[in-house]
């Protein structure tokens, strides 16, 4: 089964880019001078992107949607993230990654509607090559995000497949 034994079964969450994967997930950006929040319906899950000019630092503390700096470039908002722990997967199938992890994301709106995603993963402790992925997003006017509980594992008995 595609998925099985995936980290949010026991309710951890995913990463970069695996959160950009799940399809039909709302997702919303909050905007402000030197601080990009992104917001995800599932698991009521955030990520912070300093748009502040700061560098990342030197020893970050690891986490699940790693350390997150990003600044605009001609129109694409541009995010590089390090500073990930290795307790996540990068997609479904499992593929792993290590706290070496570095992602850089390229959003673009093309028009009012959609929103396209570049993401280039550059992992040397798992990969040989950096790689990119592509995700694409539909604008959904007048949806609002409600809570999502992951309830201590208890939605597992309810899974097909296991």
């Amino acid at each position: 089964m595609q998925g099985g034994g995936r980290p949010s079964e026991r309710c951890l969450p995913h990463s970069i880019p695996d959160q950009m994967f799940i399809g039909g997930e709302p997702l919303q950006f909050v905007q402000t001078k030197g601080l990009t929040v992104m917001l995800w319906e599932e698991f009521t899950h955030y990520r912070m992107i300093y748009t502040d000019g700061r560098t990342h630092p030197k020893d970050p503390n690891p986490t699940w949607f790693g350390y997150s700096t990003g600044k605009w470039e001609d129109g694409v908002f541009v995010v590089d993230t390090r500073g990930f722990n290795d307790k996540s997967w990068l997609d479904d199938s499992g593929h792993p990654h290590t706290e070496q992890l570095h992602t850089i994301e390229k959003f673009t709106r093309p028009d009012f509607g959609h929103l396209k995603t570049e993401i280039t993963l550059d992992d040397p402790g798992a990969y040989e090559k950096p790689m990119k992925v592509y995700v694409d997003f539909l604008y959904t006017a007048d949806q609002a995000m409600i809570e999502d509980i992951c309830e201590n594992e208890r939605d597992s008995r309810h899974q097909v497949g296991k």
